[in-house]
């Protein structure tokens, strides 16, 4: 019984269950980055300047057997999917960025207390 109980213990705790949606959602959310990716950025800017570089099989490079073009259409798709990021994120520190509050002035307490404070300075340098 002591098994039992020790696993559920562990499989059901609050950070074992945020960490199991924290990973499945990571996983959803970059499917539709890389979707965004591969079926608007790059038909739309990426392809068409590929084109125009004369470049647009950039995957079937290659040198005496290297295929660096893999290598670069890796790099590229990966420069294009840290932008997007980049926007999401930066749009979402939009959203939730919070103006801060102003700093409260002293209350009237502290007001009172510092004159207290400066008239005693005074009387004692007499």
């Amino acid at each position: 019984m002591g098994f039992v109980k020790e696993f559920k213990d562990f499989a059901f705790k609050g950070n074992v269950l945020d960490l199991a949606v924290g990973v499945i959602i990571g996983a959803a959310f970059g499917k539709i980055v890389s979707s965004l990716v591969e079926d608007v950025i790059t038909p739309l800017i990426l392809n068409p300047a590929l084109k125009a570089a004369g470049a647009e099989n950039i995957a079937k490079l290659n040198w005496n057997g290297v295929a660096y073009g893999n290598f670069l259409s890796a790099v590229i798709s990966f420069l294009c999917i840290a932008m997007v990021l980049f926007w999401i994120i930066k749009g979402a520190n939009k959203i939730n960025k919070k103006d801060a509050p102003a700093p409260a002035g002293p209350t009237d307490d502290q007001k009172l207390l510092t004159e207290i404070r400066d008239l005693l300075k005074s009387k004692n340098n007499i």
